[in-house]
């Protein structure tokens, strides 16, 4: 073997901390993402906060199930076009639904005593 070329050990050595570092950076990146979607699911409840107290003040019911048919429909074009599974995004909008809904079911309860 000639003096420049690395031995196999150390080129699995170059490629595993090549490997590593990418991995850093990608999760780096990945933990950005989280922090943006902590933050705009925030805001999200925020504004539903501000729907399930009109809709309480209101008497109107905490759920809609026609805008909700119609928002899942929307995500899942959406998903489609962003090339995510759309069934992971109804599945996940689906929860954010149930919970907001939780909440103004919540609200009424309180706006009512």
């Amino acid at each position: 073997m000639s003096e420049g070329t690395p031995a196999a050990g150390e080129a699995a050595t170059v490629a595993d901390q090549a490997a590593r570092e990418q991995l850093r950076y990608l999760r780096g990146s990945i933990d950005n993402l989280d922090a943006a979607l902590v933050h705009l699911l925030a805001e999200r409840f925020k504004c539903t906060q501000q729907v399930g107290e009109l809709k309480a003040r209101h008497n109107l019911p905490p759920a809609d199930p026609a805008r909700e048919a119609a928002q899942i429909e929307r995500l899942r074009r959406l998903a489609e076009d962003a090339r995510l599974d759309p069934a992971f995004a109804e599945k996940f909008l689906n929860f954010i639904i149930d919970e907001v809904v939780r909440h103004h079911k919540a609200i009424a309860k309180q706006n009512n005593r």
